[in-house]
């Protein structure tokens, strides 16, 4: 499956910003989907992830409260919606699809990836 991450630009601290994951090949309901960040100098790191259903979700403690992953199973998509920003959000973010729901923070139980999209927060 080949996803594409969009929605990533320059926002004000305190803005939001609304990331998109569309897949083409497969339907993304067929597997667990998560959201990753990577700031520059910096490991990669788990921002959220969502079981097939959506019925289920997981957030890193930085993001919890703020960010919100949902699905539209009509579009094929997962989306971040990212609310309150801080300037240490800034980071470029991946979509990666994964099988696992019980490792959804754990990067090496995802299959595919997408090319990430920056995320700039100002101060």
């Amino acid at each position: 499956v080949q996803l594409q991450a969009s929605g990533g630009g320059l926002v004000q601290a305190g803005g939001s910003l609304r990331l998109s994951c569309a897949a083409s090949g497969r339907m993304l309901s067929n597997y667990v989907m998560g959201w990753f960040r990577q700031a520059r100098g910096k490991e990669r790191e788990f921002v959220s992830g969502i079981s097939r259903s959506g019925g289920r979700t997981y957030y890193a403690d930085s993001v919890k409260g703020r960010f919100t992953i949902s699905r539209d199973k009509a579009k094929n998509t997962v989306a971040l919606q990212m609310n309150s920003l801080k300037p240490e959000d800034t980071a470029v973010y991946y979509c990666a699809a994964g099988s696992s729901f019980s490792s959804a923070n754990d990067e090496s139980e995802y299959e595919y990836w997408g090319q990430g999209t920056l995320v700039t927060v100002s101060s």
